[in-house]
């Protein structure tokens, strides 16, 4: 008798530092290969593993949810062990379990939190080098936050959209947008939103150590994001220090 087709959601961290993104790609190694390979392995099946969003290259997360079907009768947990037996360290399986058929990793979510680290000191870190942004130079931290206001509540992200993402509507709901203070010197930025464009959070960052270094103020990072310019705002923040914090459902 054939099993029922059963939707299996999980939720992974990993460290992205020697990736190349989340995606499957020829020829270069990604998260979801290495994760549909150790699904093919328990469960005998061809498995497509859909993920909330895709990280890129470099980029870290602390709870990507993902979600796929099977008709294996091994049970969730069983295929967590197995998966965490199968996979490198640097990838681990921190929860398996049924959803609903209609649940989707992407399109279910109500919203993600995304961090970014950046290590606010003279000297580096050679133990954090891929886990975080260094810069050495005191930024201004009261003039990040006056900019961080500009972006809470729903606005057009368009001046911090990348080239090359889908072309879609560049209106989002910044739900949070905040600094923690400098622990250890690392300061932690922390973005929820709705939704986020190609390179948004990166883009943003970029601009926001553009007016802590005070190269900009409130008042030109008001103007920035009018322009719905890219070519307005700062560089793009490096990969390293971003991770993908969590995934909000109404239902899971």
């Amino acid at each position: 008798m054939t099993e029922a087709k059963k939707n299996i959601r999980i939720v992974v961290a990993y460290d992205g530092s020697r990736y190349h993104g989340w995606q499957r790609q020829p020829r270069a190694l990604s998260i979801q290969a290495v994760l549909e390979e150790a699904i093919h392995r328990i469960t005998r099946e061809p498995s497509t593993l859909i993920a909330s969003g895709r990280t890129d290259a470099g980029v870290h997360a602390l709870h990507q949810v993902c979600h796929f079907f099977t008709r294996s009768s091994i049970s969730p947990e069983s295929i967590r062990r197995g998966l965490n037996s199968l996979t490198p360290e640097d990838i681990h399986i921190k929860e398996a379990g049924y959803a609903p058929l209609n649940f989707h990793a992407q399109y279910s979510a109500r919203s993600k939190t995304y961090e970014y680290r950046i290590l606010n000191r003279p000297d580096p870190d050679p133990f954090l080098r891929f886990y975080v942004w260094h810069i050495p130079v005191r930024l201004d931290l009261r003039e990040m936050e006056r900019c961080l206001e500009l972006i809470r509540g729903v606005n057009d992200f368009s001046a911090f959209r990348s080239s090359g993402g889908s072309p879609g509507d560049p209106i989002r709901n910044m739900i949070r947008a905040e600094l923690h203070p400098p622990r250890g010197g690392i300061i932690s930025l922390v973005f929820e939103a709705n939704g986020f464009l190609r390179h948004m959070v990166r883009n943003i960052v970029g601009t926001l150590v553009d007016a802590g270094k005070g190269r900009i103020d409130r008042k030109e990072f008001k103007r920035i994001m009018a322009s719905r310019d890219r070519r307005q705002a700062g560089i793009k923040a490096p990969p390293q220090g971003l991770y993908l914090k969590m995934v909000h459902y109404d239902v899971t």
